[in-house]
């Protein structure tokens, strides 16, 4: 039995056992005792038993596509004999797959669907893995159990060439109802929105106060669909459920004063917001959308819903007519330092006004005439008590 420890946010220490049972342990009961301790306290012992037994899984034969971006994995049908697509997700329950008369198919980035990526010396791998799933409501099952791993890796000089680390490449999710669809979440030069920041200029430097032009572009191979963005929250951090947030769209409603939506077509989404950070030290800025494809002209849809403030009433929706709803995230957004000069002929952040300058003699001038009256004062105080001194002997 082996054990790694992986440290999370809060002071939370996550202890992973990981076992592979041998043909000897079959039908066996293992039991498996554990701890915790720290410096000052320990916890109580708890214990769990393992019941080892012969799996029912099946596994089918695949083909793994490894692009610059995404993973593509197509399974033979041939292979998995009885298998219901409708009942196979990625590691992320919200990515299904979809399929043709002979296999399965289903494409993910590198960043969505519960893709993971470890760290493997020369190389960066990314996995994922395809699981068969139960209604949760059900008793009984007459369905086989699928689940096997896929991963593709790629030389570490290669992502850093790419610019991997920072700027976040095209989103990728696979849905049964709506195939394989995308998003592009990307930070535009001006209000034309036909310029894009260049990757490599990541993190974007901005001054507070810039207007920054930001857009979301839906990519399907299905024509009739509209793009809602039920919310977009920015974070000091790559994490779109940080402690530290401040919200710019929220249940469909614009929060922020300084937003301006543009008018676009039904996959695009485009707006501008005037740059800020966050306080406490954070210089860096995160923006996460929680995004929606929805059948055109659905009535019933989140998108044909809108802006859900308090007082607006919800109603049922036809989850049918609409994917789920996937975070997406840009950024960072790095807010540049500005340097405190005294003044400044070109128009720069500090300007000695002509009333600061007389404020200031002023001021400087009324400490001098203080300090005459106050030694003034002194000076006349020791002379009397001179005088009474001399008048007691």
């Amino acid at each position: 039995m082996s054990k790694t420890l992986t440290s999370e946010s809060n002071g939370v220490l996550v202890a992973t056992l990981t076992w592979t049972p041998q043909e000897t342990d079959l039908y066996r009961r293992v039991p498996v005792c554990f701890a915790a301790d720290t410096l000052h306290s320990q916890s109580e012992m708890r214990c769990i038993i393992v019941a080892v037994a012969k799996a029912r899984v099946l596994s089918g034969d695949a083909k793994v596509i490894c692009e610059d971006n995404s993973i593509s994995i197509v399974v033979s049908k041939a292979t998995m004999d009885g298998i219901d697509q409708n009942w196979l997700q990625l590691r992320d329950p919200t990515c299904s797959l979809t399929s043709n008369d002979t296999h399965i198919l289903g494409t993910m980035s590198l960043n969505t669907c519960g893709t993971t990526m470890d760290d493997s010396g020369d190389f960066i791998v990314f996995k994922n893995e395809i699981n068969s799933f139960e209604n949760p409501n059900a008793v009984i099952t007459r369905r086989n159990q699928v689940k096997f791993g896929f991963s593709c890796q790629y030389p570490k000089m290669a992502i850093v060439s790419n610019g991997y680390v920072n700027h976040k490449s095209d989103y990728i999710f696979t849905e049964s109802s709506f195939g394989t669809f995308g998003y592009a979440f990307e930070i535009f030069t001006d209000s034309s929105f036909d310029s894009q920041v260049d990757p490599s200029l990541y993190p974007v430097q901005v001054q507070l106060m810039d207007q920054l032009y930001m857009g979301i572009e839906a990519h399907t191979a299905l024509p009739e669909v509209t793009l809602f963005v039920e919310s977009c929250r920015a974070t000091p951090e790559d994490n779109p459920f940080s402690a530290v947030f401040y919200d710019i769209i929220k249940d469909g409603c614009v929060m922020d004063e300084t937003v301006m939506v543009y008018p676009s077509v039904s996959t695009k989404y485009d707006f501008q917001i005037q740059a800020f950070k966050f306080t406490g030290g954070f210089d860096e800025v995160y923006i996460s959308c929680s995004v929606i494809l929805c059948a055109k002209d659905s009535l019933n849809s989140r998108c044909a819903q809108g802006c859900l403030g308090q007082a607006a009433r919800r109603r049922r929706r036809d989850v049918s007519q609409e994917t789920s709803r996937h975070y997406i995230t840009q950024g960072p957004l790095r807010v540049a330092r500005q340097a405190r000069n005294a003044a400044s002929n070109d128009g720069g952040f500090l300007h000695m006004s002509t009333s600061t300058g007389v404020f200031a003699g002023l001021f400087v001038v009324s400490i001098v005439v203080l300090v005459g009256i106050l030694v003034y004062n002194a000076r006349r105080t020791r002379s009397v008590d001179r005088m009474h001194l001399l008048s007691t002997f």
